[in-house]
């Protein structure tokens, strides 16, 4: 059986057949829970003799795409896909590209493409394959927080097939229409943040009016319904899945500790779940959540896990706690409880109420209204099926009343914003010293610190894209020297691991350019594993790091590299007599990987010691466990006996060299230097025995004797 689409989705797969027919490539630029995928795999299903490579940030989104076709149709033709993460393909080296069959490609999320490391594999490969159909998919096409890019128009030249927004598909049913219920959750610590601000205003008259609005807001707020009895009233299905969005790790966990007092009205034995992973795939908790289809209310509280590209079953509804600028986060957010061909009305709480006009429900309205005004003027006023959706607010008076502080609070940032400016005009940027006070007496570095901080995570408040616009005008640096220190190091670690397939570097690295790429990797290391002071590490960063290969416990990957790399030159010159500085050709040190081996076998220098299996392993490609300078005693001492055995006595001049070239008298000569130096025999009582042996000492005797029978 062959894959059925949705009209609006046959639609649009007609548009994209035509435009890759004249142009070679295509775009579809549909929201959320759509089924876009869909219009893909039918066109891979109906090109049946064509190879393709399918390109998505995430192994997990492909996998549960594919098992949604299948369902759909046993028969789909999936062998005929090569499958590669983003991240994958800029691993890949040229030649293995080149091995790849390639008749189309589709780039999933293509607006991820707009990512510097994620863009360059992307063209590498178009490059490669020119002659390759093109075809695209994403919620959207412009990465708002990115100069606002357009990567159709970079991409696809602006060849999209079909474009529509969240708003015009709850118009025309394609999604079902929610019900938007904003409320307000601001727990004393957010308040607190405000005051901070307000007392650090320093102009009186500002800091007074914004007083009075804050001391309006607090009342207002005391007087407002908690969130118990918001939730209760709302969540009608009390057996339902709920999908709570954090910002962070703390912020997950101070919310699950609140659970039981926010939904115990609801269901006092509700179950709960915690998932941290940004790969749905790699959380038993999530796939629990799925699972459960108890008669209890179930709450998944996640972090980053379903901003794109992953549907979970049977969800009733969403719960935004997590505040954010970006339309695609809070739009693909509320898309987790909007899915096509759903009959029930989904819900969302809007928690937090992100007073941006760019991500707030009043966005979700205007799109709806222009719809609207394009199908009656399309004379389609059959495809409306919804013109508006159920807001209701808990809160107007709060929200008003943040409003009116946010206004005021703005007026403040104005005149911080004109210092700043004013400092550019004067010094070219806004490197701006933490400590400094302009004449005005405005604490201009500490101002700009808080902005980095707003933007980067919310710091005291959330940046408008105006606010970031107009900053980013006057040659803001966003990044802490810490964030600098972290992105520049992750860069370099992410250009070694692409040349080398691994992150196991020597402590004593240095890249081409400087960079002390090991002593940053073994700090790293260090963090992670509490020896030393967190000052980079997060979660996010965690997982970027793990992504490129990173190892937090080394010794046995780098006895591995090691090993393998002792093994490849055994193999080409027959032995592993190496010096103590050699280096492979892919730089790998060999010569003190060996050195710390002959150590290792005996724990010496506190070495963990070699277990048999490495002793024989090591064996069996030619290992010498004696040191350089052991092996030439050794062959040096060989030669003075042979001359002992021929002579009776081991009287040579101190240039006497053998025909072999070795400087025997020379050697003969230091030995006894050092021994009468007084080298200890009990250190080396091995050698100094078998030097005796060979008369080694024999003069010294003599002479010894015949002083003593002179004193007798």
């Amino acid at each position: 059986m062959a894959i059925q689409l949705f009209s609006h989705n046959m639609q649009a797969y007609h548009a994209v057949l035509d435009m890759i027919g004249r142009n070679g490539k295509a775009a579809v630029i549909h929201p959320t829970g759509t089924g876009k995928s869909f219009i893909a795999f039918k066109w891979i299903e109906e090109h049946a003799r064509c190879r393709f490579v399918w390109l998505s940030p995430s192994e997990y989104i492909f996998k549960t795409q594919i098992e949604n076709v299948k369902h759909t149709t046993a028969d789909f033709p999936a062998e005929q896909i090569t499958f590669l993460t983003y991240a994958r393909l800029i691993q890949m080296t040229d030649e293995e590209l080149a091995e790849l069959r390639i008749d189309g490609i589709v780039l999933d999320e293509f607006h991820r493409c707009g990512a510097k490391c994620w863009g360059n594999g992307v063209a590498r490969l178009l490059s490669m394959f020119k002659d390759a159909q093109l075809l695209g998919l994403s919620a959207t096409k412009i990465r708002y927080l990115d100069g606002q890019r357009d990567m159709a128009e970079e991409l696809f030249e602006g060849c999209v097939a079909s474009e529509m927004t969240l708003g015009e598909a709850i118009v025309r049913g394609i999604l079902p229409t929610p019900v938007y219920v904003t409320t307000l959750y601001r727990m004393e610590n957010e308040l607190t943040k405000y005051q901070k601000r307000i007392d650090g205003i320093q102009l009186s008259s500002v800091r007074m009016a914004s007083q009075r609005h804050m001391d309006e807001l607090r009342r207002a707020i005391k007087d407002a319904e908690g969130l118990d009895r918001v939730f209760e009233q709302h969540i009608s299905e009390k057996n339902g899945k709920h999908l709570v969005f954090c910002s962070s790790e703390s912020h997950m966990q101070q919310l699950r500790r609140h659970a039981k007092e926010w939904f115990g009205r609801i269901d006092p034995d509700m179950h709960c779940y915690c998932a941290y992973s940004a790969d749905p795939a790699t959380s038993r908790a999530y796939r629990a959540f799925v699972q459960d289809d108890c008669e209890h209310l179930k709450l998944l509280f996640s972090i980053n896990m379903f901003n794109e590209g992953v549907h979970v079953p049977g969800v009733s509804g969403v719960i935004l706690f997590r505040p954010t600028i970006s339309p695609i986060i809070y739009k693909q957010q509320i898309g987790r409880a909007l899915t096509a061909g759903v009959q029930h009305t989904p819900l969302i709480l809007d928690v937090i109420n992100n007073f941006d006009g760019l991500s707030s429900y009043g966005t979700i309205q205007a799109e709806m209204d222009e719809a609207v005004e394009h199908l009656c003027h399309e004379r389609r006023e059959d495809e409306i099926v919804a013109r508006r959706f159920t807001v209701i607010e808990q809160v107007r008076n709060c929200v008003e009343l943040f409003s009116r502080l946010e206004s005021s609070l703005s007026s403040t940032w104005d005149h911080y914003f004109a210092a700043a400016a004013a400092y550019y005009a004067e010094h070219g940027n806004l490197k701006v010293p933490k400590r400094y006070v302009n004449r005005e007496g405005l604490c201009l570095g500490l101002w700009i610190q808080r902005q980095r901080d707003a933007r980067k995570d919310g710091g005291d408040t959330m940046l408008s894209l105006g606010q970031i616009e107009k900053l980013d005008s006057i040659g803001m640096i966003w990044e802490s020297k810490s964030d600098f220190a972290w992105r520049n190091g992750f860069e370099h670690a992410q250009q070694y691991w692409l040349k080398n397939g691994h992150l196991n570097v020597e402590g004593t690295y240095i890249s081409e350019d400087g960079y002390t790429l090991g002593t940053w990797i073994r700090k790293i290391r260090q963090q992670k594993n509490g020896s030393i002071k967190n000052t980079m590490l997060t979660n996010e960063r965690i997982a970027q790091l793990e992504a490129i290969g990173m190892k937090w416990t080394i010794y046995e990957d780098g006895w591995e590299m090691g090993y393998q790399e002792a093994e490849a030159f055994f193999k080409v010159n027959g032995h592993l007599i190496v010096p103590g500085d050699y280096r492979t050709e892919n730089g790998f040190s060999l010569g003190h990987w060996l050195s710390a081996q002959r150590q290792a076998k005996n724990g010496e220098f506190g070495r963990k010691p070699l277990t048999q299996e490495k002793i024989m392993r090591l064996e069996r490609i030619g290992m010498i466990w004696e040191t350089r300078r052991e092996r030439q005693w050794k062959q040096y001492y060989a030669e003075a006996k042979a001359y002992y055995d021929r002579n009776g006595n081991l009287h040579m001049p101190q240039r006497f060299i053998t025909e072999e070239g070795l400087k025997l008298g020379a050697w003969v000569w230091s030995q006894r230097r050092q021994w009468k130096l007084g080298k200890n025999p009990n250190v080396d009582a091995e050698q100094y025995r078998l030097l005796k042996c060979i008369g080694m000492f024999a003069d010294d005797e003599m002479k010894m004797n015949s002083d003593l029978a002179k004193v007798i």
